[in-house]
């Protein structure tokens, strides 16, 4: 249940019930309606601006228009008390019981119903290098995206859009020549770099490498059969990873060159169209309009030497999508240094006729730096693996763990490392950069994945000492436990508004606050001391449950577990 959208939907019904002010409620007046919850609580639950908004165009200050509106909103159902603060914000308050009533017997199940559906492209990952640090926020902000959107009802297909057919193969395939079939994950892993090094200073490597990747692509049998042979070892080591990283599987590993079947089909819709150019020996499609004003580069189609490009394949596999999928939507997560690639992209899908009532998003995410402020490197100056990064986080919340004087099995050290290094990048706005400081994120106290765990791990805790939860019991509701039950309500339009606004960041900061909330209750309101009388308990260890239910259900959504013990 979603309590913000079901007052809305109440005073909007009521506005329109009030013969003096219904004439003016116009849609773009609803467009801007606000509910919001007051900063201090002892002014109500609920905040509206209607008085704000419709003060214009009925003539009257705020104050005159919300004392209009206030005897219209005394009508609405369970409401406690309504009041007109500063300008004109009219505020409302529940009764308790209501409260109760609800937040106590709510399973927070989302109010959705839609029939949408999401193609998600995330991950991406080269399968010529080990996943690395760079990997970490398309994976997880990818993941928990999915997730979210999984519990609202949309139907999701999640792509890992694998950089396996262009010139990074050309170069595996050229060392491989030279020096034989990887034997072990580590051979895998360091093939690319050595031949992409080698590339940067000799440049008849590198031209080897483009002749093998025109070839590959071209239907070269030898080649193909070096790509069969080493795509299995290398696509082995990303599932065992995201297993680790419990990501959720993806549907679709369908990478270029998969998507290059296709491509023919493209290129005659593209000729048809008269839309590829030449270039130099490459084909282009012009994006550029007339208004813009930065730099618009045409899409590359093909390249000089003839080969299939990134470009080519992520147009493809737009129409690949709309031809399979039909979605309504395709979301893109990924560097913000590919913005200008996915506006080029979307351009050329618009001019071919590709996707004309999907919308296209691209979401970039920010840099992950270290303390001084550069991207973050492990100490021997190189870019971390994601394996080396939850190994580092693991080690920390090790010692943490040693200096407490407890003793956690492996398993739950894996837990909450996870959760230090997932919920630290699941907590920052994607836009922005963030610095990564690990003795900062393996704290089990203040804004960390291992305070959240805890949390939860303290509510399970109560909840086994009692057994069966009764029905809550009719008590007074103190300050502490009601801001806790209002808040829980607000569970719905979180993961709503983090869905809306493609920012699962809002979830996390949300896990965040409801944790302070239960401990401040926690700490406030005894449950189990002998002096508390069955009744007050009774009502408390309800309030435990239904947090402990949302808390759960928050922390699925960030694709962390919940351990034993802590």
């Amino acid at each position: 249940m979603n309590i913000y959208k079901e007052i809305s939907n109440l005073i909007i019904s009521k506005l329109q019930e009030n013969k003096e002010i219904k004439d003016f409620i116009t849609p773009q007046i609803l467009k801007n309606l606000a509910i919001e919850v007051p900063k201090l609580r002892e002014f109500g639950d609920f905040s509206t601006n209607i008085a704000m908004l419709l003060s214009k165009s009925m003539g009257k200050s705020p104050r005159e228009i919300a004392t209009l509106i206030k005897p219209t909103l005394e009508g609405i159902p369970n409401l406690d008390t309504i009041s007109i603060a500063g300008p004109g914000f009219i505020n409302l308050k529940l009764k308790d019981g209501y409260i109760k009533e609800i937040s106590l017997s709510n399973n927070f199940a989302p109010d959705t119903k839609t029939t949408e559906k999401i193609d998600l492209d995330y991950g991406g990952y080269n399968v010529g290098k080990a996943l690395h640090i760079g990997h970490l926020r398309t994976t997880v902000v990818g993941d928990t995206f999915n997730r979210i959107a999984k519990f609202l009802g949309y139907k999701t297909k999640a792509y890992n859009h694998m950089g396996d057919w262009g010139r990074p193969m050309g170069l595996i395939i050229a060392w491989v020549l030279e020096n034989g079939m990887p034997q072990n994950v580590d051979d895998v892993n360091r093939m690319y770099p050595a031949s992409s090094t080698r590339a940067k200073e000799d440049p008849a490597w590198l031209e080897k490498a483009q002749k093998i990747t025109v070839e590959l692509q071209n239907g070269n049998e030898e080649y193909k059969k070096i790509y069969d042979t080493f795509m299995p070892m290398s696509l082995g080591q990303v599932s065992k990873l995201l297993t680790r990283l419990n990501i959720l599987p993806f549907d679709e590993n369908k990478g270029e060159r998969l998507i290059a079947e296709y491509v023919p089909e493209v290129q005659e819709i593209l000729d048809a169209k008269g839309i590829i150019e030449h270039s130099d020996g490459a084909e282009i499609i012009s994006v550029k309009q007339d208004t813009d004003t930065e730099p618009m580069p045409p899409v590359m189609w093909r390249s000089s030497a003839g080969a299939q490009t990134y470009a080519a394949a992520d147009l493809t596999a737009i129409y690949y999508r709309e031809k399979t999928d039909n979605p309504n939507t395709i979301i893109y997560f990924t560097d913000n240094r590919q913005t200008l690639h996915f506006k080029q992209i979307f351009r050329a899908a618009r001019i071919a006729g590709f996707a004309t009532d999907i919308e296209l998003q691209h979401i970039g995410f920010g840099t992950i730096t270290g303390t001084d402020g550069k991207p973050f490197k492990t100490r021997d100056g190189n870019v971390p693996s994601l394996d080396e990064m939850i190994n580092i986080v693991a080690d920390s919340v090790r010692a943490r763990v040693k200096e407490s004087g407890k003793q956690l099995s492996d398993e739950t050290i894996e837990m909450i490392a996870l959760a230090a290094l997932k919920f630290n990048d699941l907590m920052h706005d994607v836009k922005s950069d963030y610095i990564f400081d690990v003795d900062a994120v393996t704290s089990f106290e203040g804004r960390t994945g291992p305070y959240i765990l805890y949390t939860a791990v303290r509510l399970n805790s109560i909840l086994k000492k009692v057994g069966n939860i009764s029905a809550s019991a009719n008590c007074e509701l103190l300050p502490e436990e009601r801001d806790l039950l209002m808040f829980l309500l607000d569970f719905n339009r979180i993961i709503e508004t983090a869905f809306e606004k493609r920012a699962p960041y809002i979830l996390a900061n949300y896990a965040y606050d409801l944790c302070k909330m239960i401990n401040t209750f926690y700490h406030t309101c005894p449950i189990m001391r002998d002096d508390i009388p069955e009744d007050i308990k009774t009502q408390r260890l309800a309030i435990v449950n239904q947090s402990l239910h949302v808390l759960s259900k928050s922390i699925e959504l960030m694709g962390l577990k919940i351990p034993e013990e802590m």
